[in-house]
C-alpha cells in the first residue's frame, strides 16, 4: 500500500471521529438548555460541538486551519472537564485532571499528524516553500 493512500484513509478516520464527537456533543447540548443546567458548562459543550464539527471539516477538505481547530478543541475539552471538577463539584478532581491532560495530548498529537500532511507539504514534496 502506498504511503499517501494510508495518511489519507488516517485523515478520513480522524474526520469520521471528529464528526461523530461533535454529533454527539451537539445533541448533549441541545438536550441541556442553558437555564436549566449552568450556563458555563452548556457554553463548554456547545463549543466543543461546534470546534469538533469544524475540525472534522477541516480535516476532510486539507485545510491549514485544521491543527489549530484540533489544538482549541483539546483546550476547550480540558477547560470543560476543569469546570466541571473545580468549579461545579460534579466531577472528581482527578478524572477531571485526567481528561484535561489526556485532551491536550492527544489534541497536539492530531495536530501535529494533520499538519504534516498539509498543502504547503504536498506542493513541496516534503518541504515547504520559501
Amino acid at each position: 500500500m502506498d504511503a499517501r493512500v494510508e495518511r489519507q484513509t488516517g485523515l478520513l478516520l480522524i474526520a469520521i471521529a471528529l464528526a461523530a464527537y461533535g454529533s454527539y456533543h451537539a445533541l448533549y447540548a441541545i438536550a441541556m438548555p442553558p437555564a436549566l443546567a449552568s450556563p458555563l458548562l452548556w457554553v463548554g459543550f456547545a463549543l466543543q460541538a461546534v470546534l469538533a464539527i469544524l475540525a472534522a471539516v477541516g480535516v476532510w477538505r486539507h485545510q491549514r486551519w485544521a491543527a489549530a481547530a484540533l489544538l482549541l478543541l483539546g483546550a476547550v475539552i480540558a477547560a470543560t472537564a476543569l469546570v466541571e471538577a473545580f468549579v461545579l463539584g460534579i466531577v472528581g478532581w482527578l478524572d477531571a485532571l485526567l481528561i484535561a491532560i489526556a485532551a491536550i495530548v492527544i489534541a497536539l498529537l492530531l495536530g501535529a499528524y494533520v499538519n504534516r500532511s498539509g498543502p504547503l507539504l504536498e506542493r513541496g514534496r516534503g518541504s515547504p516553500q520559501a
